[in-house]
């Protein structure tokens, strides 16, 4: 017969409700009585049955995360983050995409609905009425990644601003005037606001910018290169909004016989964990992926464990510059 939570109470000298708090680290306890108790359940074998403590706590110990999309290493690398930070507090994830349309987002709320005990979020439809009427009510969401505007969710962002002019500087700082920028998915709020860094430093700079479409995709990275190649004068460096597409331009670029960096610069955004790879090695603004995921938790189960007494919190990840041989610079 399986080990109950009574006998791990009784071998630990606690009463039945400390195990639980212990166990699930919910509530305060002193580290003897902890040291008691883990070392109780470990003696007997004893593991938590996931529908009971669900009975006991009200909990589904699950946390939602839904994504605009789940390809790519962007979302790959996020979600291992995510879930090394709910395996961490002995939580599970329920992992889906809403693919950017409101009737999609609604669906994939309510078939959440009751089996989450909070979401985290990355879309550009961010509406409270429509989050707060398909999931019960005072389950917490963290936004990532989203317009910040007037919501009373927690967010996390990324500082697209400051990287997309750090690594616009870079480039000006070494003699390129025409830099040519690859645009991401229109109304993504990471997009925007990384292209509002391009076109900033060129205005400071006194430089027109040379816009060109792209989805985040290799395949636009790539479209998008081979109009870049047709315009005159030539752009002498290419800035695309992330890795993805700078990846899918360099082999334009490569079809076409235009050296890397010599013929042009390339430069991307993210630093997901092939750009170190390819050749030659992409030069791109690093963002913490991984971490994010990890604080995108963090900030959940605190709201969690507040019971919604706290101010939700709103945080801003810094970039850095990662300098490789596709941009001929150092840092």
């Amino acid at each position: 017969m399986s080990v109950t939570i009574k006998e791990v109470a009784r071998r630990a000298g606690v009463s039945i409700a400390t195990v639980p708090r212990v166990l699930n680290h919910n509530g305060s306890v002193t580290d003897s009585t902890r040291r008691k108790v883990v070392q109780a359940a470990r003696a007997l074998n004893y593991t938590p049955h996931a529908v009971a403590r669900s009975l006991i706590t009200s909990k589904t110990f699950t946390v939602g995360v839904l994504l605009p999309g789940l390809y790519g290493e962007f979302f790959s690398e996020l979600l291992r983050g995510i879930d090394e930070a709910v395996q961490h507090r002995r939580y599970h994830m329920l992992v889906s995409s809403s693919h950017d349309t409101l009737p999609d987002l609604e669906a994939v709320l309510q078939a959440m609905s009751g089996r989450i005990d909070g979401l985290i979020l990355m879309s550009p439809i961010i509406e409270a009425a429509t989050l707060q009427a398909n999931l019960p009510k005072g389950v917490p969401i963290v936004l990532l990644n989203g317009h910040p505007g007037d919501h009373p969710f927690a967010s996390l962002n990324i500082d697209n601003y400051g990287g997309a002019t750090a690594m616009m500087r870079h480039l000006l700082n070494h003699g390129h005037e025409r830099i040519a920028i690859i645009k991401g998915v229109e109304g993504n709020y990471d997009a925007e606001e990384r292209l509002r860094g391009y076109r900033a430093t060129l205005a400071q700079a006194g430089l027109e910018p040379l816009e060109f479409d792209g989805d985040f995709r290799e395949a636009s990275g790539y479209e998008a290169a081979k109009r870049i190649l047709e315009t005159m004068p030539r752009p002498t460096a290419l800035f695309a909004l992330n890795d993805a597409m700078a990846i899918g331009a360099m082999r334009a670029l490569r079809e076409a016989n235009i050296r890397i960096p010599d013929g042009m610069a390339v430069a991307g955004f993210d630093d997901i964990p092939v750009a170190r790879y390819i050749h030659p090695a992409l030069s791109s603004v690093h963002i913490y992926i991984h971490e994010m995921g990890v604080q995108a938790v963090g900030l959940l189960l605190s709201a969690l464990d507040s019971s919604g007494g706290q101010q939700p919190a709103r945080r801003l990840l810094p970039t850095r510059l990662v300098i490789r041989e596709s941009c001929g610079g150092h840092p």
